[in-house]
């Protein structure tokens, strides 16, 4: 398997979506937590079993919240650009891609 790397930016918006989920349940954080570290590890196993989104970019969704880790195959390893709301400012990361 390959390292996984992550944007800063990314590793932010999982922890500020963790807030905002923990402000009506710590569960329900910790079942965001959850999911978000199933898809990357999804991600991590088979990185291209996964649907091209905005090439080179490819996406996972998780099965509950309406996040999607958007993330970039390198020959060394996997990088996570984004965990991003489906609904809020689409296409918001693609400047991290420079």
């Amino acid at each position: 398997m390959k390292t996984l790397g992550f944007h800063r930016l990314a590793q932010e918006e999982v922890r500020a979506a963790a807030e905002r989920y923990a402000q009506e349940s710590p569960a329900l954080a910790g079942r965001f937590y959850d999911e978000i570290e199933s898809v990357i590890r999804a991600i991590g196993e088979a990185p291209q079993r996964y649907r091209a989104f905005d090439p080179p970019c490819r996406r996972h969704f998780g099965s509950t919240f309406p996040y999607a880790v958007i993330y970039i195959e390198e020959a060394d390893r996997i990088w996570i650009v984004a965990v991003a709301h489906f609904k809020q400012r689409p296409g918001y990361w693609k400047d991290r891609l420079r």
